[in-house]
């Protein structure tokens, strides 16, 4: 049992402590895939493709595509038109 680490132990070992530079930049990644997981499963959900999310809301389908893939940095007005325009859902924000 000596050699089992926890999650943590291991986040801090491979990506340094929380605060540090390199943490950070894994923590927003994180996020991004986190949130673009949420989106498409909204998007599964509604029964649409990417290609009419992006039409309803403004958008190209690569866009959605690369946010459903945690391969852009959404802008909280961006995630408010996808999610109130493309799906007719609000968005709760909790700092916490």
């Amino acid at each position: 049992m000596k050699d089992i680490t926890t999650f943590q132990e291991h986040l801090d070992k491979r990506y340094g402590e929380i605060g540090s530079e390199r943490r950070t930049e894994f923590e927003i990644k994180a996020k991004a895939f986190a949130i673009g997981e949420i989106l498409r499963d909204a998007r599964k959900d509604a029964h649409m493709t990417q290609e009419e999310l992006a039409q309803k809301t403004g958008t190209r389908k690569s866009f959605i595509s690369r946010i459903e893939n945690g391969h852009s940095d959404i802008q909280l007005s961006t995630l408010y038109r996808l999610v109130e325009i493309g799906f007719g859902k609000k968005v709760n924000l909790t700092i916490g």
